[in-house]
Order: structure tokens, then sequence, then C-alpha cells
């Protein structure tokens, strides 16, 4: 069956990444208690690359068909995907708390918005669009509200930027994908940004490797990032890149704190509160307005099993 007969398929694709991803902020506030920010993003980068070579090998899939066309675009892909926002969050997650790093890495797809509109005005957003991405973040605000009020917006300000540049470069991120990778099969995609990743913060990450502390909980969290989050997450996400465009599939990042509260209630039996509540419709109801009509994309045709150039 068809994709065009499968229209929800990619907000299926969606939700599974925001489950996934509702979990990162505190498994990367765990793991810096016990690594630096370059060695977590090794681990959860070669956990993530590795996992996924497995994944295709099994499923007998090439791992890198069209490797000399896709080099810049993979590495372009790496860091601004990659190096610079994992690192740029784990280290801003040692400064603030990770409600307010939540909130502004949210504002991923405010960002696209703006930039879609130059870098590809063929898929400028309409403005109930552009509203849909504003009440979404309203709605993030009115979320965290609770918790940051509980604990207090901690931190400094340096890393509250290094947070929100994170975001920035998300959002070019998912423009640059969507200009020179569109089509691409998704899992060599997300292997590719994945080895360069790795690659390109070995040399940083060395040096400090002798003064990480390897404890249990700390590398499970981040091997959950990398395998979970990085490896079967990131193909899902470029799925959804190539199919509602980059202003619809950085919108994941608004529905994050929304499954960060639904893990919270299912394992934790953390309190639902009347504002939780309040705030997850709001966003909901964002999420609802950035796909009406035609919005920051036109529908691609590939599945995630069919993408390719």
């Amino acid at each position: 069956m068809s994709e065009s007969r499968r229209p929800w398929l990619p907000y299926l694709a969606l939700a599974a990444i925001a489950l996934i991803w509702g979990a990162s902020f505190l498994f990367i506030k765990v793991a810096v208690q016990d690594m630096s920010p370059m060695v977590l993003v090794l681990i959860r980068s070669s956990a993530g690359c590795l996992a996924l070579a497995v994944l295709m090998i099994a499923t007998r899939r090439q791992l890198f068909p069209n490797a000399r066309r896709h080099v810049v675009p993979f590495a372009v892909m790496a860091i601004t995907g990659g190096v610079f926002p994992w690192l740029a969050i784990a280290w801003g997650e040692e400064r603030i708390s990770s409600g307010l790093a939540s909130i502004l890495n949210a504002t991923t797809p405010l960002w696209a918005a703006i930039l879609v509109y130059w870098v590809i005005p063929s898929e400028r957003p309409s403005p109930i669009n552009y509203a849909g991405v504003l009440i979404g973040l309203a709605g993030v605000v009115i979320l965290v509200v609770p918790d940051i009020t509980a604990g207090g917006i901690r931190g400094d300000l340096i890393g509250a930027v290094a947070v929100l540049l994170a975001s920035v470069s998300y959002a070019l991120s998912a423009l640059y994908q969507r200009r020179k990778l569109r089509g691409v099969n998704v899992f060599e995609a997300n292997l590719g940004q994945l080895a360069f990743t790795a690659l390109f913060v070995l040399p940083v990450a060395v040096p400090s490797l002798p003064a990480a502390h390897f404890e249990p909980r700390s590398i499970a969290a981040v091997l959950a990032l990398g395998i979970a989050g990085s490896g079967i997450a990131g193909v899902l996400y470029y799925y959804v890149l190539n199919s509602l465009g980059p202003v619809r599939g950085s919108g994941v990042t608004l529905l994050v704190p929304v499954t960060a509260v639904f893990w919270g209630a299912t394992l934790l039996h953390e309190l639902v509160t009347l504002p939780i509540v309040l705030g997850m419709v709001v966003i909901l109801a964002g999420i609802v307005l950035t796909n009406v009509g035609r919005g920051a994309a036109s529908p691609n045709r590939s599945e995630p099993e069919k993408a390719a150039a």
C-alpha cells in the first residue's frame, strides 16, 4: 500500500519519536554526572551507529550504496544535527535544569519556520501554521511551569544560550536535509550522520576519557540515547522530515515534554495535574494547526522502506 493511502504513517512515526525522545533529557542529565559531554556524544553516536549497522546487515540492506555522492551531506548533517547540538545540550544541562532545557529545545520548529521562509521559499508555512508553532511553544511553557516553579530555573545564562543554539542547529539540520538528502534511504542517511558524528567528536573526546566514571547507571543512559534515541528514532526522524518537511517534522520537539510527562506518570507514578493537562492540550492544538493546509511541506512519495536516491 502506498503512502498516499496511509497519510497517518508519518504522524505515527512522529509519535514514536516523541515517545523515545521523551526520556532523552533525563538520560543526558544522568550521563553527564559521570562523563564529559564529549565522551557522552562519542559513546552515543558510536552505539547508535553500531546498532543501526547491525540492523541493516541483519535485514540485508547495503550500508553505504551511494557513499561518494553523500559524503559532504552526511558530514554537514553530523555537525548540525549531531556534534554541535548534542555537545551544546549536554554542556548546557550541566548548568541548567532539564525543564528549562526542554523549553529551549522546543523552539526548534519556530526557528525552522523562520528560516524556511528564505531557505526553501516553496515550502513557506501559512500564517495559521506559524500560529500553530507559537501555540505549541506556549503549551510547552505551560507544561513545565509547575516543575520550574517548584525547582526554580537553575543555572546560568550561558547554559541556556547553549541549548538555544542547539535548537537553531537542529532547525538548520532539518532544512539542509530537505535540500540535500530528501529521498535518500533513511537508514543510509542516519548511519552516515552517526558515523561522521563519532569520527568528528573522537579527537576531542579521547583526552577526557580517563576522567570518565563508567557507572552502570550512566552507561545504561548513554547506550539508551545511542541505540534508541539516535539509531531507531534517527531513522524515523529522517523519514518524517522526508514526508512532512522541516517545520512539521521538527515539531516533534514540541511533543517531547508531553511524552516526558507520560513516562513520568507511567514509570514513576508522578501526579498529572490540571496545568499539565492544559499544557498538553495546547501543544496538541498547536501541532494540529502546523499541519493545516499545504503548510510547511508537500508530502514525499517515498516510504521508509523505499526511500532511495
